[in-house]
């Protein structure tokens, strides 16, 4: 079983920035994605970001694309989502997830394991 846990929400005005953490224990596998989903009020749950951990790839959806930043960290199983110039359409609970596939998954399906989520709050 892999456990995730995800930090650094809060609230931050427009054009500020945010940096989410993830960390993962449990039983890892080699190589796997994890990836950043989030979901705000009355909305599906839609893919942000995601980085391959074999190779670094990363790989963002149109919206958050030049603003936001996936990457590993360090210590092995920590990834972070470096979120810039934020708008208040990014206003949503972020959750960590991470999938044993090897190549670079959106749909929410692929993913086994899920944090509990972070809220961020844009807003003036």
């Amino acid at each position: 079983q892999v456990q995730l846990v995800e930090s650094g929400g809060g609230m931050v005005q427009p054009g500020g920035s945010l940096r989410l953490s993830c960390a993962a224990s449990g039983r890892t596998f080699g190589s796997y994605v994890m990836a950043w989903f989030r979901q705000a009020p009355e909305k599906e749950r839609e893919f942000v970001a995601g980085i391959r951990w074999s190779g670094g790839s990363t790989y963002y959806s149109d919206s958050v694309k030049g603003r936001f930043t996936i990457s590993r960290g360090n210590v092995r199983n920590t990834v972070y989502l470096q979120m810039n110039s934020l708008k208040l359409a990014d206003t949503a609970v972020y959750y960590c997830a991470a999938t044993s596939m090897e190549y670079s998954s959106r749909v929410e399906s692929d993913f086994d394991y899920w944090g509990q989520g972070t809220q961020v709050t844009v807003s003036s």
